[in-house]
């Protein structure tokens, strides 16, 4: 049903217990991102603020306007992309045990499956492993509940306690690993939002040389 629960009392951690929480990540990776919304907010403001003042006097017929309103619109279409994919580094992610399952997080699972032990000593062999415990218990559980016969009900709580005594010990590696893949889903955004910058900065800057182009003829 359940293997037996060590001996020991207690999870031997493969880390030092000393190291930061990963989750003292998150404030430095959201600065970063704050940074980067200030930086294209100034620009935006900037193209806001200063295009159709540059405009007034220099625009002459409709083609012009035309052209003028298309650069300023595909420069401030870029500071948008970037204000968007950068905001979404702020939104708190909702992390649980299935959150380890989507695509977001395969790299931090194939990391932790190719070296298991350095993540987990030898409490489970993959991030499978390491919550099958709690399933284990959570299914024991309900076999209790549905169980009418004495015997095979005692039996089943043996079982139910071991389960529960293996799920506690490694309850601290599960915390650990969910502040893990909190943070790197935090990172996995900002690092999408970085690429998606550099999209902004060309449409930025096709925009702007586009509208100095235009105002610039007269």
């Amino acid at each position: 049903m359940t293997t037996p629960a060590p001996d020991d009392g207690r999870t031997v951690l493969p880390f030092d217990t000393a190291l930061p929480s990963p989750l003292e990540a998150v404030s430095d990776l959201r600065a970063a991102a704050r940074w980067m919304l200030a930086a294209f907010g100034a620009v935006g403001a900037a193209l806001i603020g200063g295009g159709p003042l540059v405009a007034v006097g220099r625009v002459h017929g409709v083609a012009d306007a035309a052209g003028a309103g298309v650069s300023l619109f595909v420069a401030l279409t870029g500071v948008s992309i970037a204000i968007w994919h950068v905001s979404r580094v702020l939104e708190p992610p909702i992390t649980t045990p299935a959150t380890l399952a989507t695509p977001a997080l395969r790299g931090l699972r194939e990391m932790i499956d190719d070296a298991p032990a350095d993540f987990f000593g030898t409490a489970a062999t993959s991030v499978d492993d390491l919550f099958s415990h709690r399933a284990v218990a959570v299914n024991i559980h309900r076999a209790v509940l549905r169980e009418r016969d004495p015997a095979r009900r005692e039996s089943w709580l043996r079982h139910l306690e071991r389960a529960r005594t293996n799920a506690a010990r490694v309850a601290p590696l599960e915390r650990w690993l969910l502040a893990m893949a909190h943070v790197y889903q935090i990172q996995t955004a900002l690092r999408a939002a970085r690429r998606w910058c550099l999209v902004a900065v060309a449409l930025v800057a096709v925009g702007t040389v586009g509208f100095l182009f235009v105002t610039g003829k007269g």
